[in-house]
């Protein structure tokens, strides 16, 4: 149990006892260390319905509240708010625990079969900017939720079907037949362009490819095998993106949406079977009265369009079902821009409706806003073109090593090199877990590479800060008590004590935010701490528990910023 699970339990049956039996504890950590390590706040609502004076039921709550061993001092504080300190032993002990345990204390919750989808770019072209945030975000919530205990599968769903593989084939047979399909295939950007411009100008060509696409919809054998080694090469280049960008996705995560094709068929009709499907127009579509368009009627999902050809809502709910019914998961995430929020409301709903996924399934749409340009529009080139983002990575490490360099000019170039690595793409990567995911940020090379501030780069300095310590500090009892008397070591254990929280919160929410926030209030903690009570200067079980501080201070970071994705050096 956390400290605030343990702490709401026991507010809340103090509530209780002082006649407010259904009143939310509220518990959080104090803004201030004046209000104590954490404040309840539920007082007023509750003193509010029964008609009292909330210091009056404050002063119930306390008389009632069980936290002895717990809190060493508890108080009432302006309206009505309680104002509990804990006690310097009581988080001695758990920190002291939590140092012992592999895990730093983090208990697993009940397990649940989760699934992350993310990431999932369209095969046809290489990965740009725009796959950025899902890649990170994504990843971050699958690491947390498999640190936290749950059985997480990781899905990329790419999008490897469709006409324009059609166009993508017939220029392949036409490079391969010019010897330099190779050559072509180097840059997927350059080949999708030039078969869109073969397609567009060309009739001829653009017979080819829609007789190419009947074919691979319909099995043909040499058809589908060019079209694996063009989804061969398409998956390379997004390995070659994941593994630089350090991310946990591998081949074994992919299933795109031709897994799902043969189910396709089996979907309309289980819809028309359950009598949600109409035809209109020409098309099979679901009519949807939960969702209104502008003249209020309910609007119209396609499952499957006049010509026969079908849309991603029809693969969308083949994988619903896919999931549901053969991985029995209980909770599906999709990490997916807010542009699609809509979509997914819908598919969602029709799911549960068609009997797709049970009720209890949860099936969440985890949205995030736009990476933008400092002219405040879509990240571009300066041409206004897209950004690849393996270049985008490669231009993260050369500034890095151009800053590690100008600071620790007599690192040997290789250390340098692999510092950079780690600076430049943990900057990348924590300048957008920082934020709110579901706002859009600015994308500034300054600001994400800075070495003050909530970033990538003072954190991971913060690391090899303490890193620094226990070079010097020689023989250290691993096994020491931690003693907490300094009002810095106070706010630093406390802040040490609430990683578990922190990731329950990251696992429920899927909002990384939280905790790099947290990691960034752990090294300012620590650097306060660092100034005020000296470490190795320190003698006997003083200097011991200090060193314990530190050393749970540079687990906690290097654990923390795991799960972010981000690496840690020893040395900067």
């Amino acid at each position: 149990m956390t400290i605030q699970q343990l702490l709401n339990e026991r507010v809340a049956a103090a509530l209780a006892a002082a006649g407010a039996p259904d009143a939310p504890a509220v518990l959080q950590p104090a803004s201030k260390p004046e209000f104590g390590d954490y404040q309840a706040n539920g007082v007023m609502g509750a003193a509010k319905k029964l008609k009292m004076n909330p210091r009056e039921l404050a002063q119930k709550v306390i008389d009632a509240l069980d936290l002895d061993g717990i809190a060493d001092k508890v108080e009432i504080a302006g309206p009505g708010f309680i104002n509990i300190h804990l006690a310097p032993a009581f988080l001695g002990d758990k920190l002291g625990k939590a140092l012992a345990d592999a895990r730093l204390g983090v208990a697993a919750p009940d397990v649940q079969k989760v699934m992350v989808e993310y990431s999932s770019p369209n095969l046809a072209k290489e990965m740009h900017v725009g796959h950025l945030r899902s890649t990170i975000i994504g990843d971050a919530i699958a690491r947390v939720l498999e640190f936290v205990g749950h059985d997480v599968t990781r899905a990329n769903h790419v999008g490897d079907w469709g006409t324009q593989f059609g166009m993508l084939v017939a220029y392949l047979v036409e490079s391969r037949k010019a010897g330099d399909a190779e050559m072509a295939l180097s840059d997927l950007e350059e080949f999708y362009r030039k078969a869109k411009v073969r397609f567009d100008e060309d009739a001829a060509f653009a017979d080819t490819a829609r007789d190419y696409v009947v074919r691979l919809q319909g099995g043909d054998a040499e058809v589908r095998k060019l079209w694996e080694q063009f989804v061969e090469v398409s998956l390379e280049h997004c390995e070659a993106v994941y593994r630089k960008l350090g991310v946990s996705l591998t081949r074994d995560s992919v299933r795109g949406e031709s897994a799902y094709n043969d189910d396709l068929p089996v979907v309309v009709a289980d819809l028309a079977a359950a009598e949600l499907l109409v035809e209109d127009q020409g098309a099979q579509v679901v009519f949807m009265p939960e969702f209104k368009n502008p003249e209020g009627e309910p609007m119209a999902v396609i499952i499957q369009k006049k010509d026969g050809g079908y849309l991603y809502a029809t693969t969308d709910l083949s994988a619903v079902r896919y999931r549901h019914r053969v991985l029995g998961l209980n909770r599906v995430i999709y990490v997916v821009d807010a542009r699609q929020s809509l979509h997914f409301q819908q598919i969602f709903t029709l799911a549960k409706k068609a009997g797709f996924a049970p009720a209890e399934m949860q099936l969440e749409h985890v949205a995030f806003g736009t990476m933008m340009g400092e002219d405040g529009k879509p990240f571009k080139t300066r041409s206004g073109g897209t950004v690849k983002l393996i270049e985008l990575l490669d231009e993260a490490e050369e500034r890095a090593f151009a800053l590690v360099s100008e600071k620790n000019p007599e690192l040997a170039e290789a250390t340098r090199r692999d510092v950079a690595r780690a600076v430049g793409i943990g900057a990348v990567k924590y300048a957008d877990l920082s934020k709110n995911r579901t706002s859009d940020y600015v994308f500034n090379w300054d600001t994400m590479l800075a070495f003050e501030g909530n970033t990538a780069p003072y954190l991971q300095y913060a690391y090899t800060r303490v890193q620094s310590v226990f070079r010097k500090a020689g023989e250290v009892d691993a096994g020491a008590a931690i003693l907490i008397a300094e009002p810095a070591e106070k706010q630093l254990a406390v802040a040490l004590a609430q990683f578990e929280d922190v990731l329950y919160n990251v696992a429920d929410t899927c909002q990384p935010h939280h905790l790099c926030g947290y990691l960034y209030n752990v090294a300012t903690l620590f650097s306060r701490f660092y100034e005020a009570c000296p470490i190795l200067k320190a003698e006997g079980e003083v200097r011991a528990s200090r060193l314990q501080l530190a050393a749970l201070t540079a687990r906690t970071l290097k654990t923390g910023l795991d799960l972010l994705g981000i690496a840690v050096v020893d040395a900067m």
